[in-house]
């Protein structure tokens, strides 16, 4: 595998599974750390840009999304999303912090969206979130090979 195919591969996946599609970026960044080619940081650096760039891509469907809410064809009940919107509003900002997180990460960027969190802080806390990740699972396999 060639490094340009094997850095553009994670970097889709990675930006793939952040947005609702389902996908796991996980296994794709420990292959490659396993596989020994490529420095870890390059590996983890990639994947963090895809991952909070798929993020970027939820929070702009959040913010247009909205306006769509009483078409029959919106993927969200009004009873999921004001559910979604009442949580976020309570835990704040903050809650980003989990938008790693499987299955309540995605919504999460998607709400924030919604309820017009400044693009800034929500880069901050999305990147913090989704490296701190990837750093954690590096080590974890860096430390155990």
């Amino acid at each position: 595998m060639s490094a340009i195919a094997a850095y553009a591969g994670l970097f889709l996946t990675a930006l793939i599974a952040a947005t609702i599609l389902p996908m796991q970026s996980e296994a794709a960044l420990a292959g490659l750390i396993l596989a020994g080619k490529f420095p870890i940081w390059a590996l983890v650096l990639t994947a963090s840009i895809g991952n909070i760039l798929g993020s970027l891509i939820n929070w702009c469907l959040g913010r247009g999304i909205e306006r769509f809410r009483d078409r029959r064809w919106f993927p969200v009940s009004p009873k999921a999303l004001a559910r979604a919107q009442s949580w976020y509003q309570r835990y704040g900002k903050w809650s980003l912090l989990l938008s790693w997180a499987p299955v309540i990460g995605d919504p999460i960027t998607v709400v924030a969206g919604v309820l017009r969190e400044p693009l800034a802080t929500f880069l901050v806390l999305v990147a913090l979130a989704k490296v701190g990740r990837y750093l954690i699972i590096a080590m974890a396999i860096a430390s155990a090979t």
